[in-house]
């Protein structure tokens, strides 16, 4: 019977038919969904604060508000994607425990500081162009759930990431401290927005079984190197470099040669030991202790308008 069922499963993928909530999923199917989406919306949380951190300090008025927009933005993210993953049987509660706890990671990228006004261009530019390479795919992913959230996650993400564009190429064109500000931000950066998709494919336990489930449609090397091939051509209209001596073009494979990544800082920023993991850490959970009042007055308001309409009924 489970075979029967499961062959019924990877046909309806296969054939590319959404899998909803209430329809038979392998254990495993579901057990990959929550780790991946509850990791998604950890992320998009934790995303908020090294951007939080410069609302009061952008440079105009201007900044300041589409800055606020779009730290608002990555909150509603985080909403649906827990909104989502809560109909595979898991709380909200839970998955925040489980964040709290160490038991879920987010994204390491969100690990490191931002120094100057330029980290939120090259966020924007690296940050949320990776964001959008890895997301773009999910939009078709095979759990019907996840796939709608990613619909307007992704159309809100273009925005961040023409955003983050624009802010470096006025940098760019700016003072000689300005380009200076400018160039040291993506020196920072590059590097972990191309370690954001993940462990190499060889190395990655979870990327071959989520391709078959169509989960994911690419790996995670496949979605690296199509980031790179686009900021290595992007980057020349701000004037800039990338931080890698061995980019260069390959005639054959019509694609961007790069060099090394350095897997040993992957690890050890994904394992707690980054330049922020304790302060990120800290920081939410400082923030969901005291917005606990405000979780229990809500409860307490539906609890009590509930009792009302049952009474008048």
């Amino acid at each position: 019977m489970a075979e029967q069922q499961e062959k019924i499963f990877q046909d309806k993928v296969d054939h590319e038919i959404r899998i909803e909530p209430k329809d038979w999923m392998p254990d495993q199917y579901r057990k990959t969904l929550i780790r991946q989406m509850s990791q998604h919306a950890h992320s998009e949380i934790v995303g908020m604060l090294p951007e939080g951190n410069w609302i009061t300090r952008a440079p105009s008025l201007r900044r300041k508000a589409t800055l606020i927009a779009k730290v608002q933005d990555e909150a509603g993210h985080g909403l649906y994607l827990y909104s989502a993953a809560e109909t595979l049987g898991i709380s909200r509660a839970e998955m925040i425990d489980q964040l709290h706890s160490g038991k879920t990671k987010y994204s390491s990228i969100f690990n490191y500081p931002t120094l100057t006004w330029a980290d939120i261009g090259a966020i924007g530019w690296l940050v949320d162009g990776a964001a959008i390479m890895n997301q773009v795919p999910l939009c078709r992913a095979s759990y019907g759930p996840y796939a709608r959230a990613m619909i307007r996650i992704c159309k809100e993400e273009s925005f961040h990431q023409r955003q983050g564009f624009e802010i470096l190429l006025t940098l760019s064109k700016g003072s000689e401290e300005q380009k200076r500000m400018c160039q040291d931000a993506i020196d920072r950066w590059w590097w972990p927005a191309v370690m954001m998709f993940g462990p190499n494919d060889e190395s990655s336990p979870h990327t071959k079984q989520s391709v078959a489930w169509k989960i994911k449609r690419f790996t995670n090397d496949e979605l690296r190197q199509k980031f790179i091939d686009v900021c290595a051509e992007q980057v020349h209209i701000l004037g800039m470099k990338i931080p890698d001596p061995d980019l260069k073009w390959n005639e054959q494979t019509k694609h961007y040669d790069f060099g090394a990544i350095n897997w040993d800082e992957f690890w050890n920023v994904v394992n707690g030991n980054g330049p922020c993991n304790k302060e990120r850490l800290a920081a939410r959970i400082k923030a969901h202790e005291e917005g606990a009042w405000v979780r229990e007055a809500a409860i307490a308001y539906a609890e009590k308008k509930k009792r009302k309409e049952k009474v008048i009924a």
